[in-house]
């Protein structure tokens, strides 16, 4: 038999259920970003003024005055002399490419012009990616803790029903859920005071923003993040184990559960492999909204516990009408929360074969 030629393998490849699937996942990412950017533009839009006008009162509140044509020259680079349209597609094409002989990339040598913060005096990109890594390492610890401790607290709850760890699960879940996290942080911090000396405010210490994050070690860290695990891992903690514990007892009690226990399937694997599967579905498809909100950094929370993270940049930038910023940093989260429904929709793939990927009759 004649081996396929590779436009053939590579047809045949797509031509498969779940590859179609993650593809037209895929495709659809770029028309959400679209919509998206459309959305925070509008926001950037609505406070009154705009950039320059900001800019001029900022001056004026210093004692520099700022002449109409200078004004006018500024509100001409930045684009703000065009209709809103033309303004949204220059926003764009500025943070996608901006050339080099512009005097944006000669002052800040980047072809990706996110605009200026005044709120920090310098450009909206370097404020962001100062505390960008930062942040999406502390969302990605929060996230595992978060899954790695309530999908067995769940397990255990479901399969153990009116239990004395049932019970317990449940006090801990509505806990967590009733009490708001900046008052459990101001309690973490007092305990840990009054327990070893230090409150652990901030993942850095002053010496440390003082000689140098680099000295930072992965144990200091992991020390300072003990209170901020505890405290915005806890809600989300909480209402993940009510709804897979719900799940749970909703699959161990389905025919299909009785059917395998009556041909002595062993139980280990009719939770695991068959009602933990389909139980788990609702908790990965909210994926998205996990790292959006697990990003934001509980605002008020971090802003408690002095977190150098997104949360508050975000509320200062909206306190202070620095609209540019804070559209960066929304824009950014609605990149995480598509990208996070996209890994969610592929996983939901994977996880439950009742998914018909190509939406034809099987």
């Amino acid at each position: 038999m004649a081996k396929k030629s590779f436009v053939g393998n590579l047809k045949a490849f797509f031509e498969k259920d779940l590859v179609q699937y993650i593809v037209k996942r895929v495709l659809m990412f770029i028309p959400t970003l679209l919509l998206i950017s459309i959305l925070v533009f509008f926001v950037i839009q609505l406070p009154p003024g705009d950039y320059v006008s900001a800019h001029i009162a900022a001056l004026a509140t210093e004692g520099e005055l700022v002449d109409a044509d200078y004004a006018a020259s500024m509100r001409e680079d930045y684009g703000l002399d065009l209709p809103v349209w033309q303004q949204y597609i220059k926003w764009v094409k500025d943070i996608i490419w901006t050339p080099s002989d512009t005097p944006y990339y000669r002052l800040y040598h980047s072809h990706h012009n996110w605009k200026y913060s005044f709120a920090y005096g310098r450009d909206v990109w370097s404020v962001v990616n100062d505390r960008l890594g930062l942040t999406i390492g502390v969302t990605f610890i929060i996230m595992l803790f978060q899954y790695l401790v309530s999908i067995p607290i769940a397990v255990y709850a479901s399969t153990h029903q009116y239990s004395v760890g049932d019970y317990i699960s449940a006090i801990i879940g509505f806990l967590g859920t009733a009490i708001p996290n900046f008052i459990l942080a101001i309690v973490l911090m007092y305990l840990s005071y009054r327990w070893t000396g230090n409150a652990n405010v901030g993942l850095f210490t002053q010496e440390m923003l003082k000689n140098g994050v680099h000295l930072y070690n992965f144990g200091d860290f992991m020390k300072r993040m003990i209170i901020p695990i505890v405290v915005i891992g806890t809600s989300g903690t909480c209402g993940i184990i009510r709804s897979v514990r719900a799940q749970m007892l909703d699959e161990v009690a389905r025919q299909y559960t009785l059917t395998a226990r009556a041909k002595g399937v062993p139980e280990g694997k009719i939770i695991m492999k068959y009602c933990f599967r389909a139980a788990i579905n609702p908790t990965v498809s909210g994926l998205g909204g996990v790292l959006s909100s697990l990003f934001s950094g509980s605002t008020v929370t971090a802003m408690v516990l002095n977190m150098q993270i997104q949360g508050p940049v975000l509320y200062k930038a909206l306190q202070s009408q620095d609209m540019y910023l804070a559209g960066a940093i929304v824009m950014i989260q609605a990149v995480l929360v598509v990208i996070g429904v996209l890994l969610s929709d592929i996983a939901l793939a994977f996880l439950d074969p009742r998914i018909r990927y190509s939406g034809g009759n099987r």
